[in-house]
């Protein structure tokens, strides 16, 4: 993918030269970056990404400010942050992907109007992102199969999206993701708990202790669920 965004890139640098007071090329140009960082994210999927530390505050903040310049004026962004950086391990631009498809999908199943609220706590060593959205609701029915790949309510879509989510909080971060609360006709809210740079580093120096490197073991499960 990277060869034919390289291209573009290309193309609208020539664009620049030739219309120089064009209005529509600076925003071109935002869209074609912004594919780029895509391509560079999905690159990272197949390996497992070395995580660093980041602040959550200021991925929150991007997503949001991404949002606001990409969708309707009648469509609210609330931010509940601390004054205080929270510091996370995480490989950022793969996270922000993750909380950018809980907002695109909050839009959808608001159809373009409502408002969403991004809420961000520390809590028992763990640090807690809300996403939540007054829109349509999922159905009691549903709310099991929300993050299997395939499974979707759009009709347009793969059903890849939340799958793909889950993977990266969960299989790379060693977080978790699930619905915290959904009712019909009012709205979602998805949560995300993620260790705290502390408890990942303790984490980290214990997986290289057991056997497989702490990937799906029982001792792992008991230490992720306690």
């Amino acid at each position: 993918m990277g060869t034919p965004v390289s291209s573009l890139m290309a193309w609208v640098e020539m664009l620049k030269e030739q219309y120089p007071d064009d209005d529509l090329l600076p925003e071109m140009d935002k869209d074609v970056k912004r594919l780029q960082l895509i391509a560079d994210r999905f690159s990272k999927i197949g390996s497992l990404p070395a995580p660093v530390e980041s602040s959550m505050n200021e991925v929150l903040n991007h997503v949001v400010d991404y949002m606001d310049r990409r969708t309707s004026s009648q469509v609210q962004m609330i931010r509940h942050f601390p004054d205080h950086e929270v510091m996370v391990m995480m490989n950022a631009s793969l996270f922000e992907w993750v909380i950018e498809n809980l907002c695109k999908n909050a839009v959808d199943a608001m159809e373009g109007k409502g408002t969403i609220t991004l809420t961000l706590t520390e809590e028992d060593q763990r640090v807690v992102i809300d996403v939540q959205d007054t829109g349509k609701g999922i159905k009691k029915k549903d709310l099991n199969d929300v993050f299997t790949p395939g499974f979707t309510t759009k009709k347009r879509g793969w059903g890849l999206g939340l799958s793909l989510a889950k993977r990266i909080v969960e299989e790379y971060h060693k977080g978790h993701i699930y619905v915290k609360q959904s009712e019909v006709g009012k709205g979602t809210t998805f949560r995300i708990e993620m260790r705290t740079k502390y408890l990942h580093t303790a984490w980290a120096v214990c997986a290289k202790s057991m056997p497989n490197g702490g990937r799906f073991s029982i001792k792992s499960e008991i230490f992720l669920n306690s």
